[in-house]
């Protein structure tokens, strides 16, 4: 596992990281727009790295699939090819569970639960799951996205204390704790998760931190040589902390959920997650 620096060097821009690294693993929420529209410069600069002959996989805790949040990305003025691959948390979850309907380990036509924003399925398009509102009925709990700017936490143990009772596995494809939302910071999936866990029931992770996205993200990259990769991204916990254990250098932006924080609050989020970036950037700018 390569060596973290006891100390962050500053850096202007994203220039300066392209001139150290070749392939760039880069968060969207927080690091390219905010949900609603993309930060000042961040379109100029993800064309900017795709014209030097970077390689650019985008990889998120998104519970949404590939393909919707490509569109998006275009939807919100990114121009179609200023990346070269898109791993979402949802995309692997969804050739997981294919995989399991295909060998057995999860029946055709099992119940499941999902738990999405805005009533979204694509998390389950072209699997032979049959959804159910309840977790009183569930044989497996997908967790792909929060409410929690519709809903309190309690909405939330109610859907699923039955389902957590029964010893139901839940797969959560969106482990980002905290969200942002045209109300603020509000509570994401991953703290839905945790609740599942705290009320008894299982749960399989999969996204930032743990190991399988950034897998696939680098192999869609062709396994590129480890000091070749940088990982870009607004979370400690999940894109600093799973960039570090995967042995990338990772680079810290001070916009989406820590837009507000300061020197002494990100020294006291490194040593909760025991994970320091290489490097920090004002914003994702060239």
């Amino acid at each position: 596992m390569r060596q973290v620096r006891s100390q962050e060097s500053r850096l202007p821009g994203i220039a300066a990281l392209a001139r150290r690294y070749d392939v760039f693993l880069l968060d969207q929420f927080g690091v390219l727009h905010d949900g609603a529209a993309p930060y000042p410069g961040a379109v100029d600069c993800l064309a900017r790295l795709k014209d030097e002959g970077k390689r650019i996989a985008l990889i998120s805790n998104s519970g949404k699939r590939s393909g919707p949040n490509e569109e998006r990305l275009v939807r919100l003025g990114f121009a179609p090819g200023s990346w070269d691959h898109f791993v979402s948390s949802g995309e692997v979850a969804w050739r997981r569970l294919a995989q399991m309907l295909a060998g057995g380990a999860l029946s055709s036509g099992a119940r499941c639960l999902l738990i999405s924003r805005d009533g979204d399925r694509s998390a389950v398009d072209g699997l032979t799951l049959r959804l159910v509102p309840e977790g009183s009925e569930a044989d497996v709990v997908l967790l792909a996205a929060s409410e929690g700017d519709r809903y309190e936490i309690g909405h939330y143990r109610k859907l699923l204390e039955p389902a957590a009772r029964r010893g139901v596995p839940c797969y959560c494809t969106n482990p980002d704790k905290i969200m942002l939302t045209a109300t603020g910071r509000q509570f994401g999936a991953g703290r839905i998760a945790e609740l599942y866990q705290e009320l008894g029931g299982k749960v399989f992770w999969i996204g930032k931190p743990f190991a399988e996205i950034y897998r696939a993200a680098l192999a869609l990259c062709g396994n590129p040589q480890p000091e070749n990769v940088v990982c870009v991204g607004d979370s400690v916990e999940h894109d600093i902390a799973g960039g570090q254990a995967s042995g990338l250098a990772t680079a810290l932006v001070a916009t989406g959920i820590l837009a507000d924080a300061g020197d002494a609050e990100l020294t006291a989020l490194f040593e909760r997650h025991d994970a320091r970036p290489d490097y920090l950037l004002p914003a994702f700018t060239w």
